[in-house]
């Protein structure tokens, strides 16, 4: 290993990435359109469902639960004359669901007989459906709590529960999707820029240049190395500030925590885009493998969005070979949790035994030669 010739590597390497727009813009540009895309244009939070509400004989009682409706922000409720209607609308997917206040319901309820409502729920959507289902239920609740406190009466429920939520109490998915991409983004930043950037060379004929030189094969990898290990930390930073100052997702653990479990993710991006490009060494082809080797299974099966453990069982088991998985887990823990360090400790050694495992095949299997 000589140290000028790295030197010297390292310094056409960056000179060759001022001079590359797409480098740069994938390392800096991509992470903040992702960032703005999920932190504001993606969200799994319900607000403001269009709710379709039937009364066929209003008195105070329906105006009081209706009004409950009203003050609620999850639901946007809208009167509709008859059930045939409110019906339409939800074909239309002008409503989410039905709430029928039936003609028997002000009399059931004033003789203290169980008053039963309606509720009809557009299911194409399973997820905002459960959603659904359980505000309305609260919402029915509550309103039996205000009508009993009103009466002077107590309201018998055999189960008092009393919800408390940790990490994420103000319920943001803001909070649960923004530590995820930057995952995601490492992963882009890793080993789609350096599979493509290894590509052109071959592409280019700069290779054959460089094997023709004095310099070693380790040296030629570590010249590669260094200069998108630097950018891959700046994206990070860049990451990180924006969505603690500008979408507010708290930093609860530690700082250099943060950057110590970055660095080990990105060794493993890095030796994945470089032997995905010692494999392929064509631009378009080393991409297609980098998507769907690289992005598709950090964006899918790494926990950024679906829960692992609602997948089958086959599946979960192949998550554990996806270097993500255990790098989200620690960016939702540091994130949200704090200094955890049983999961830290586990999810880092995972990703160390990754990054060896990877740039030992890529070191293994690059020889300087043309074949």
């Amino acid at each position: 290993m000589n140290r000028r010739r790295l030197a010297g590597l390292i310094r056409k390497e960056f000179i060759q990435i001022l001079r590359d727009p797409s480098a740069i813009a994938i390392a800096f540009v991509l992470p903040v359109v992702l960032l703005f895309l999920f932190g504001y244009g993606v969200s799994l939070d319900a607000r403001h469902l269009p709710l379709a509400v039937v009364v066929d004989q209003p008195t105070a009682q329906t105006s009081a639960f209706v009004a409950g409706l009203e003050q609620s922000s999850y639901f946007q409720p809208k009167l509709f004359h008859n059930i045939q209607e409110a019906e339409h609308a939800v074909m239309a997917r002008q409503a989410d669901a039905i709430v029928w206040l039936r003609a028997d319901f002000s009399r059931q309820t004033l003789r203290g007989n169980t008053a039963s409502i309606g509720v009809l729920v557009n299911g194409v959507d399973a997820n905002n459906a459960r959603i659904v289902e359980g505000y309305l239920q609260g919402i029915w609740q509550n309103w039996l709590l205000q009508r009993a406190r009103s009466a002077a009466q107590p309201l018998i429920i055999p189960v008092d529960a009393k919800t408390r939520i940790w990490f994420n109490p103000a319920l943001r998915s803001r909070y649960y999707l923004v530590p995820g991409l930057i995952a995601v983004i490492m992963t882009l930043i890793g080993a789609l820029l350096t599979a493509l950037v290894m590509a052109r060379e071959w592409e280019r004929g700069t290779m054959e240049a460089l094997m023709a030189s004095p310099v070693s094969m380790a040296e030629i990898l570590l010249g590669k190395l260094i200069p998108y290990f630097v950018m891959g930390m700046g994206g990070l930073l860049l990451s990180v500030a924006l969505a603690v100052w500008l979408f507010g997702v708290p930093l609860q653990g530690s700082f250099w925590l943060l950057l110590l479990s970055s660095s080990l993710f990105l060794l493993v991006a890095l030796g994945m885009g470089l032997l995905i490009s010692s494999a392929a060494r064509n631009q378009f082809v080393a991409g297609q493998i980098a998507i769907i080797v690289t992005f598709l299974p950090a964006f899918i099966l790494s926990g950024f969005i679906f829960d692992i453990q609602s997948m089958p069982t086959f599946i979960r088991f192949i998550t554990h070979i996806v270097a993500a998985r255990y790098y989200v887990k620690i960016l939702q823990t540091l994130f949200l949790v704090g200094d955890v360090w049983p999961i830290i400790l586990w999810n880092s050694l995972a990703l160390l035994l990754m990054a060896i495992f990877f740039l030992g095949i890529t070191l293994r299997r690059s020889h300087k030669r043309l074949d």
